[in-house]
């Protein structure tokens, strides 16, 4: 008898502790929220906190806003659960659901679209007119997981030149920046001579930089992608989940909070989105085979 009261206890103190520390993995006392950098690091940081904030008040929980330091690291964190909502662009999300089952839940948009395009920046002083006249230039991208830094414009260039690696094949250099406002201006520069990125990444450098706008212009698009996802973990529960949606969707009234997306992301608003949105994505990833990964 005392052997059976002794392993009750036990049990009562393991939960006990458990909850102590956070509750359970489905529904945890305290949400990680993730972004990636698409400008300085602790600029995302401080400007989407307060959005962080607001969704924990609603939800009745803390939530933290945690800048990740590339595509790929915001996936495995929410592969191993760290983080549990995360702000992924559209291959980063058919990773992350390949991988880790994440699931979309929204999506942003912008000038009253889901879908954008990616856009080939250079100086307008380069001469280069056409997607052809990059050949042997040095592209800059943001991250090999970005769908419009990187994803949609090599497909586009392998399909249109027949070449197997852009990187490789068809520019004579590439460096990867990290980001899209530091692609743009690493061609503003002059240390690289095409920079792939969302449309249109220089309207939120003009205050840093004036001329901008004149200094690059853009040779060329990409076909539509759809656009970046708010996702969750396949470990949260189905009630918070919908409370998580519900909440991020409740904010499009709050003038504030889409002020702190647009800010971050160049959000206009947040709709819902569904899985089969992102085939268009998953068709133009076969085309690299296992050359992009997550390793």
């Amino acid at each position: 008898m005392k052997k059976i009261l002794s392993i009750v206890l036990t049990a009562i103190a393991v939960l006990f502790i458990a909850g102590c520390n956070g509750g359970d993995e489905g529904n945890p006392d305290e949400l990680i929220m993730g972004f990636v950098p698409s400008q300085d690091s602790d600029t995302i940081t401080d400007t989407a906190q307060p959005l962080a904030d607001k969704l924990g008040e609603e939800l009745g929980k803390e939530v933290e806003a945690r800048t990740m330091t590339s595509y790929t690291a915001l996936v495995e964190a929410m592969g191993t659960n760290e983080v549990h909502i995360g702000f992924i662009p559209a291959f980063g999300y058919v990773l992350a659901n390949q991988e880790h089952g994440v699931e979309v839940i929204l999506k942003s948009e912008r000038y009253g679209s889901g879908t954008y395009v990616a856009q080939y920046l250079v100086r307008a002083d380069s001469g280069i007119e056409s997607l052809a006249d990059m050949e042997g230039t040095t592209w800059a991208y943001g991250d090999p997981t970005s769908t419009s830094g990187y994803l949609f414009p090599a497909a586009q260039i392998m399909d249109e030149f027949g070449v197997d690696n852009p990187e490789a094949d068809f520019f004579g250099d590439s460096v990867q920046t990290g980001g899209h406002d530091n692609s743009a201006i690493a061609v503003y520069n002059g240390e690289a001579d095409v920079a792939t990125t969302f449309d249109d990444v220089r309207t939120g450098l003009e205050e840093e930089y004036p001329d901008i706008m004149d200094v690059l212009k853009v040779v060329g698009y990409t076909e539509e992608i759809p656009n970046d996802t708010i996702s969750v973990t396949k470990e949260l529960d189905d009630e918070l989940v919908q409370d998580i949606k519900d909440t991020f969707l409740a904010f499009n009234e709050d003038e504030e909070m889409i002020q702190i997306m647009n800010e971050v992301y160049n959000w206009d608003a947040i709709i819902e989105a569904e899985d089969s949105e992102y085939d268009v994505v998953r068709s133009t990833y076969e085309k690299f085979g296992d050359s992009i990964s997550l390793d």
